[in-house]
């Protein structure tokens, strides 16, 4: 009985990062970005769940409505969330199940659906926006100095403008 040999996989990854990136210019500053993203993620996820028995992703959307004045169209709310539409409406349902905000047609057209953060989605997030913010604090901020967080924050801004508009 003969038995098959495994693909050198190391091998072609190599090929194909060559192909693309030569010298694999970037690609150890893009695993550490992701790596950094997932464990800040990860952790300020598990403070804020365990802390206020409140989501992240939950935090986020009560916190992009009281960023936008209280309220914002659907479509507005799921971009700036970083949330899918059809993900958005399932977080939003669970929302409005909490009392947390609430649904509402737009006068303008009536076609579209409007997102209104309510009292209780207000005093859910003066509780919970500290516990973020001292997690963001500690786990981000407080690591970097001014100049870093000034580079970063000019990098991130660049790859993001230049991802946008092409």
């Amino acid at each position: 009985m003969q038995v098959k040999s495994k693909p050198d996989v190391t091998a072609l990854s190599d090929r194909l990062m060559a192909n693309e990136l030569p010298g694999r210019r970037g690609m150890e500053a893009w695993r550490s970005l992701l790596r950094a993203h997932a464990t800040l993620m990860r952790q300020l996820e598990a403070d804020l769940e365990k802390k206020t028995g409140l989501a992240l992703a939950d935090f986020d959307v009560l916190a992009q409505l009281a960023l936008a004045g209280g309220e914002l169209r659907m479509t507005d709310l799921a971009a700036r969330a970083l949330i899918s539409r059809s993900g958005m409406t399932r977080r939003v349902a669970r929302l409005v199940d909490e009392g947390l905000v609430r649904r509402a047609d737009t006068d303008a057209d009536g076609r579209g659906v409007v997102v209104v953060l309510t009292d209780a989605g207000v005093a859910r997030l003066t509780e919970a926006a500290p516990v973020h913010l001292r997690g963001v604090s500690d786990l981000f901020v407080a690591r970097l100095n001014r100049k870093e967080l000034a580079v970063l924050k000019g990098v991130m801004d660049k790859v993001t403008v230049d991802c946008t508009f092409g």
